[in-house]
C-alpha cells in the first residue's frame, strides 16, 4: 500500500504543472451563488477534473478543502485558484485508500471550516495492460484500494458530519458502460463506484441526502500521459467519440455543481455523462 509522499506505479498520479498542453481548468462563466455558505472535500483536487471542481466550487461561493496522494504543487496552485475567488481554501496530504488518513482528513475540516456539506469522490488510478494476465496482484489491490474502498471510508468518516440537504457526488466512467480492452481494473472499479452511487442514494435518500455520480468520458488530465493510457493510445487519444476530441475538465464540472447544488434537488442516484457525445445505456 502506498503511503504518503510516495508516487505509484508508473509515476503516478502525475503533475498537471508538467503537462502539455495544459488542461483547461478555468470556469468558463460568472458564479451566481449557488453553492454560498457551503462547504466542500473534493478528493484529487490537486489537478484535473478535481481542480476544475474545486474552482468551479469556489466562484460558486463555497470552501473547499482538497484532498490529494503527494503532488504539493498542484495542489498549492489549486489552493491559490480557490482562494484568489475569495473563498477559504485547505490542501491535506494522504493516501485515501487508508481508512484512517481519510478519518484524520474529515476530522481537520470539521475543525477548520466547522460543517461538510459537499463530498466529491473523485481521487482515482488506472493503468493499462494488454492482458489480464499482465495485472499484478498488487496492481489490482491497489487499483480497488484507491479508487472504490477511499470512497467508502471517505463516506465513512463524513457520513456524521452530513446534514439534511447534503450532497455526495462519486465520479465513474464512460468505461463502466463500455468497458475498456486496456483496463480491465479500472473499469471494474467504476462499476463498483456506480453500483455504490445507486445504492448508497438509497440508503440514504430518507435523511435528505443525495447521492448522483459523473461519468466523464475521456479527459485530458494527468492521469492520461502519466500511466493511464498506452502510448498508442494517447496519440489518439479522444478520437473516437463523436465529438472526436478528448473533453477539458472544465468541461466536466458544471455536472459536478448542478449534482452538488439545488438545481439537482430531485435527483439521487443518477449518473451524468460528459462523454462526447457516446450513447450509453444507464
Amino acid at each position: 500500500m502506498s503511503k504518503t509522499g510516495m508516487i505509484h506505479e508508473d509515476g503516478l498520479p502525475g503533475h498537471e504543472s508538467r503537462l502539455e498542453p495544459k488542461p483547461e481548468w478555468e470556469p468558463r462563466y460568472p458564479g451566481s451563488g449557488r453553492l454560498a455558505g457551503k462547504v466542500a472535500i473534493v478528493t484529487g483536487a490537486d489537478s484535473g477534473i478535481g481542480r476544475a471542481v474545486a474552482a468551479l466550487y469556489a466562484r460558486e461561493g463555497a470552501d473547499v478543502a482538497i484532498l490529494y496522494l503527494c503532488e504539493h504543487d498542484d495542489a498549492e496552485k489549486t489552493v491559490e485558484i480557490v482562494r484568489g475567488e475569495g473563498r477559504r481554501a485547505i490542501r491535506i496530504a494522504g493516501d485515501l485508500g487508508d481508512k484512517g488518513f481519510c478519518e484524520r482528513a474529515v476530522a481537520q475540516v470539521e475543525e477548520e471550516f466547522g460543517r461538510i456539506d459537499i463530498v466529491v469522490n473523485n481521487a482515482g488510478e488506472q493503468h493499462p495492460d494488454q492482458d489480464i494476465t499482465d495485472i499484478t496482484e498488487e496492481q489490482l489491490r491497489r487499483t480497488f484500494q484507491t479508487n472504490i474502498f477511499s470512497m467508502f471510508f471517505l463516506t465513512q468518516a463524513a457520513r456524521p458530519h452530513l446534514r439534511r440537504g447534503a450532497a455526495i457526488v462519486n465520479c465513474t466512467s464512460v468505461t463502466m458502460y463500455q468497458g475498456s480492452s486496456e483496463l480491465l481494473d479500472y473499469s471494474s472499479t467504476k462499476g463498483a463506484i456506480t453500483a455504490f452511487t445507486r445504492s448508497l442514494s438509497e440508503n440514504l435518500v430518507g435523511e435528505g441526502i443525495r447521492v448522483n455520480a459523473v461519468a466523464p468520458g475521456p479527459i485530458w488530465t494527468p492521469l492520461n500521459p502519466s500511466g493511464g493510457a498506452s502510448p498508442e493510445k494517447l496519440e489518439h487519444f479522444g478520437e473516437s467519440t463523436p465529438m472526436g476530441r478528448p473533453g477539458q475538465p472544465n468541461e466536466v464540472a458544471p455536472s459536478f455543481l448542478f449534482l452538488a447544488c439545488d438545481d439537482a434537488s430531485y435527483m439521487s442516484g443518477q449518473v451524468l455523462h460528459p462523454n462526447g457525445g457516446t450513447i450509453i445505456n444507464g
